[in-house]
């Protein structure tokens, strides 16, 4: 189509002005044109670079949208610089280092232009300028397709991006637009990416589809608000949050996520008001980082199509869900690493395959008048350091109701298991918890359960209707205390004096088949000697730490530590000299490959041989030590100090006391308060220090102070897959299974084949990988009608985890 002619209508008050011109070019016509005239184009291919400069009108002819192409061979086809009203064109650019449309200052009104190109941006913004964009679409297989930059704004009302090489709209630079009613679809990059301090976006009633990568992207301190949006069909996580950027999604739908739905990390805050989270690959929330927070209310997570938890909190973070539903999923709720949290309030956990609420690696999890039902486990928490609350809490319809394992102690108030296959509350290898006022009903196995001698307290709790029986104490240690079940007709009425001094008993016997609590009695004076577990001595702890896997340089090195104590203390009771040896050391190495364990038999070998009172170890990180004002570091450190007072302080990930870009960090304070502890009590406490093996190298040369005080650094190896598989054996003999045809060779491959990477967990990711096939396993073995007893037992590889 050949170019056409541009009429101009002057519309100035003066009688002259009031007149109509043609011109031969748009470039002439903008030339001539002053503010307020209209320019109607013929139809027409421009090929000029237009700036338009006045308050004009520039348009195409009424009755024929996308008759006037401005299509230059380089450069921008339409710069608008004024607060000009420009509609019905159809711009197209050819260079690669320049946006099609360019607006650099007014607030102009663009409306139903069409942009096809293959240029840097389709639109691009910048400036001061704020232009209102209606009904117009973008096409732009080379670039980004909308761009707002450098303090740049506007309102964008039901305009589309049909295709993006890049991200479709992309703001950046402390740039502020906002989108309503917008669609974004077949991007090449994020939907919506907000990146750098100061930079923010609104969107209201938007869509973003079919990108390849995530759906809403936002970085590096941005922040954003979608209200009333829809994000779904990305090949990436639908949305990504990362180094302090907030976002608030109200309204809001999440779904056909193949990756993450909702992905955080590094600080940053999402707020989730009224939305919907569904089919998503791995988590439908994944919250990571110390400082990253999640609070999510009247919210849906559901429908995943993947193996993975509906929410993941993990390395320090916190999520806070309520009034939220989280239902058909593998697992509802998995909490883990030492400083993680999770509050779940008024909330609905359900449809949950595996476990509703996971707790393990030292974290915590609160949960307040929720309800759990239809699941295979309610709660389970997993390890030491692992705990917090359920209060008020119903769990019906499970296997298990509550599981609590190897030294984890949460505390467990007025809530109700209904209807479990198994056990309402089963607590073994060194699990604790306290239990008031609970109640378990209808249990196909019995109430409660308790195994292993573990000092569980069980207070005012009852249990009706338990096929196998209310209360199981296999061995001495459970404390329990005016508790009843139906099964006995309850518990005798306490005598007076009982009545006075509330009794509580410790369960000595094992309870027989339908049995109950034994009935109280008064309260006897305590023998502390027989209460307490006798100091056990080193040659017993050391062989303990020869039975651990792999581990020979670390066993190497304690041994030689320990002899050089062992002989010091008897040169010495032969009134000879002993050489100085300082006990504090340095821990290096991955997770998961025992530092926290060889910790403790340490701790206990320097009780063993006097040299500490009792050996105990207190575990702390970071987060226990430094506070959050001037002062507090100095005291909670000295608190953690003053815990572990004849025994073993052990610092995990000492290095984030002292973080390369500190600033005026508190972590300063927590490293000299320490010193000076360690210098004035230096026979009280043993202080150990780990951490992964570059970051304590960095940490120890940058704080020489602290250097000076460690006697020697041991390193802790990865475990290869031999050891991996040896822990799985060990895990597989300790809980009764046995490892089938097969399954060893398998089991090596697997540990071959799996991902070394940072989040590979060593020994945490083989007791991981045992915990999978037993839940596998259990899916297997539930099909059959009459199992044998190797049916229950033997693991074969069709029960290894998938791997990702």
């Amino acid at each position: 189509m050949a170019q056409g002619t541009v009429q101009v209508t002057h519309t100035g008050t003066s009688r002259w002005r009031r007149r109509t011109g043609e011109y031969a070019s748009l470039a002439a016509a903008l030339e001539a044109a002053g503010d307020g005239d209209v320019l109607t184009v013929a139809a027409g291919t421009y090929r000029e670079n237009l700036v338009v400069q006045r308050a004009v009108t520039l348009r195409g002819p009424e009755g024929s949208p996308g008759s006037v192409r401005i299509a230059p061979s380089d450069g921008v086809p339409l710069t608008v610089r004024a607060s000009a009203v420009v509609q019905d064109l159809h711009v197209e650019g050819q260079d690669s280092s320049a946006p099609a449309l360019l607006v650099e200052d007014g607030a102009p009104e663009l409306a139903d232009i069409r942009v096809v190109t293959r240029s840097a941006a389709g639109i691009e913004v910048r400036g001061g300028a704020r232009p209102t964009v209606r009904r117009c679409t973008v096409d732009n297989p080379g670039g980004i397709g909308i761009a707002v930059l450098d303090g740049g704004g506007g309102v964008f009302e039901e305009c589309e991006i049909v295709a993006a090489g890049q991200s479709g709209v992309a703001v950046r630079g402390g740039a502020h637009p906002r989108l309503e009613r917008c669609r974004v679809h077949h991007a090449s990059g994020a939907g919506l990416a907000v990146t750098g301090e100061h930079t923010g976006l609104e969107a209201i009633g938007c869509e973003v589809y079919e990108v390849k990568g995530s759906g809403v992207q936002i970085s590096g301190r941005a922040a954003a608000h979608l209200t009333d949006c829809a994000v779904h069909r990305t090949t990436s996580d639908g949305v990504t949050l990362d180094t302090d950027a907030v976002l608030t999604l109200a309204d809001c739908k999440i779904h056909d996520i193949p990756e993450n739905a909702i992905d955080l990390r590094s600080r940053s805050v999402l707020t989730l008001t009224r939305s919907t989270v569904r089919q998503f690959g791995r988590n439908g929330l994944s919250v990571w980082d110390p400082g990253t927070r999640v609070d999510a209310n009247q919210c849906d997570i559901q429908d995943s199509t993947g193996d993975y938890p509906a929410v993941w909190v993990s390395d320090g973070a916190t999520a806070v869900l309520e009034s939220c539903r989280v239902r058909d999923v593998p697992d509802a709720l998995f909490v883990l690493d030492r400083g993680s949290r999770a509050d779940v309030v008024d909330s609905d956990l359900s449809q949950v395959r595996n476990t509703a609420v996971s707790v393990s690696d030292g974290a915590t999890a609160q949960l307040d008048d929720c309800r759990i039902r239809e699941v295979a486990t309610g709660a389970w928490f997993r390890d030491h350091g692992s705990g917090g609350t359920l209060a008020n809490c119903t769990i019906d319809t499970v296997q298990t109701g509550v599981i609590v394992t190897k030294g984890a102690d949460p505390t467990i108030e007025r809530c109700t298991v209904a209807s479990p296959a198994e056990a309402g509350f089963y607590v073994s290898a060194g699990g604790r918890g306290s239990f008031h006022g609970c109640r378990v009903s209808g249990s196909g196995g019995y109430g409660f359960h308790v195994i292993d001698g573990c000092r569980t307290t069980l207070k005012k709790c009852r249990t009706e209707r338990c096929a196998r029986g209310g209360f199981e104490f296999s061995e001495e240690g459970p404390l329990v205390e005016d508790c009843a079940s139906d099964e006995s007709g309850g518990l005798r009425t306490p005598t007076p004096a009982a009545q006075e001094t509330p009794a509580v008993q410790t369960a000595t016997q094992t309870v027989g088949l339908l049995g109950s609590v034994p009935a109280q009695q008064a309260p006897q004076p305590p023998a502390p000697a027989a209460s307490e577990k006798a100091a056990r001595a080193s040659k017993e702890v050391l062989g303990e730490l020869d039975a651990l896997v792999g581990l020979d340089s670390v066993k190497r090195e304690v041994r030689a530590l320990t002899d050089m104590i062992e002989v010091g203390r008897r040169r010495q009771q032969a009134g000879l000299k002993a050489a100085s040896v300082r006990r504090h050391l340095v821990f290096t190495g991955s997770p998961g490959t025992g530092k926290t364990t060889v910790a403790r038999l340490y701790g206990e070998i320097l009780a063993s041989l006097g040299v500490l009172e009792s050996g105990h170890l207190v575990e702390v990180s970071r987060v226990d030590l430094v506070g959050e004002h001037i002062g507090s570091t100095a005291i909670r450190t000295q608190e953690a100090f003053d815990r572990a007072r004849g025994g073993v302080l052990f610092i995990d990930e000492a290095y984030a006391l002292s973080p390369e870009d500190s600033g005026r960090d508190f972590g300063r304070e927590a490293i000299d308060t320490l010193v000076k502890l360690m210098e004035d009590h230096r026979e009280a406490v043993v202080v150990i220090v780990a951490g992964y093996t570059a970051e304590m190298e960095r940490f120890l040369s940058v704080n020489p102070g602290v250097a000076s005080r460690f006697s020697r650094t041991i390193t802790f190896s990865d475990y290869v897959p031999e050891e991996l598989l040896r822990i799985v054996a060990q895990q597989s003999e300790e809980h009764e299974y046995r490892l089938g045809t097969g399954a060893s060779e398998a089991l090596l491959k697997y540990f071959t084949a799996i991902p070394k990477g940072p989040a590979f967990g060593n020994g945490r990711t083989a007791r991981q990988t045992f915990e999978a096939m037993v839940e596998r396993h259990a899916g297997r073995v539930a099909q059959l009608t009459e199992p044998s007893t190797d049916d229950l037992t033997l693991l074969y590889p069709e029960d290894l985890p998938d791997l990702v």
